[in-house]
Formats: structure tokens, C-alpha cells, sequence
């Protein structure tokens, strides 16, 4: 089942889904940076290019993954975000998106509240994991977390 990193163009971000791109698993990846969405095509990686704060199409593009991994740098760092001005905003549309798309499981990364989510199953890292990317792996491997 594949896996889909949120935010794939940012530093944790870059470390999670190279990670993951190691593996023999279908790979998705949502940026907002077209550079790093063509790299990122180049290694794999199914893309999904567009705004993080829109939900509806975040939620397309994470249907039928098993797996999503939220990483919250994207909320709040300097990109465009036409949909949500606050990072509280940006999660939200999040927490809706995946909740649409009907995913599996979600694994937020970041060191700030998230909205609770209805899904089976939900686990969060904090960015300074030393081995993130690792932690974030482990997590997504588990039968259920």
C-alpha cells in the first residue's frame, strides 16, 4: 500500500521521504516546490504539486494510501498558503483531508499540537529525533502502531 509524505519538500521532510524511496513500496510525495517535485519524479516518487493548505486536494491525493505522514514544517514555514493563513489552519485542513481520503494511518512530525483525527491508527515524532527518518520508517512497518 503506499505511503504519502506531506510536505516532502522540507528538511525533515527530504530525509523521511528519501527514507521511504529506499524501499520497494510505492512512494507519494505533495510539495508545493516544482524543483523538488521533479526531483523527486526522477527518483520515483508519484507527486502531487499544489497548495498544503488545500484539503480537497490533498485528500485526492493521498486515496488509497495506507499510510500518511504529515510533516509540520510545511504548515509554517515561508511557502504560499492560499487556503489557511495560521499553521493551526493548515493542520486542520490536514486532519480533513486524511480523514476523507479514509487512510490507515497517520504519522504527524512536528513539535506542536494536532488536531485529533478519526482514523485507526495515529502516532507523532518530534522533528529533532535524531534519527527521523529511521523513527518515522519504524513507525509506518509497525502491524499497528
Amino acid at each position: 500500500m503506499p505511503v504519502m509524505v506531506v510536505g516532502a519538500d522540507t528538511e525533515p521532510g527530504q530525509r523521511i521521504i528519501h527514507r521511504f524511496l529506499d524501499n520497494e513500496r510505492e512512494v507519494r510525495a505533495f510539495v508545493s516546490d516544482p524543483d523538488v517535485a521533479d526531483e523527486l519524479r526522477r527518483r520515483g516518487a508519484k507527486v502531487a504539486l499544489g497548495d498544503v493548505s488545500d484539503d480537497s486536494h490533498l485528500a485526492g491525493a493521498c486515496l488509497n494510501c495506507f499510510s500518511v505522514v504529515l510533516v509540520g514544517a510545511a504548515a509554517s514555514d515561508g511557502r504560499e498558503r492560499s487556503f489557511a493563513s495560521r499553521p493551526d489552519g493548515v493542520l486542520a485542513a490536514w486532519a480533513r483531508a486524511v480523514e476523507s481520503a479514509a487512510v490507515t494511518r497517520v504519522i504527524w512530525v512536528g513539535d506542536v499540537d494536532t488536531p485529533a483525527v478519526e482514523i485507526d491508527e495515529v502516532a507523532a515524532v518530534r522533528p529533532d529525533e535524531p534519527d527521523l527518518a529511521e523513527a518515522v520508517f519504524d513507525l509506518d512497518a509497525q502491524r499497528r502502531i
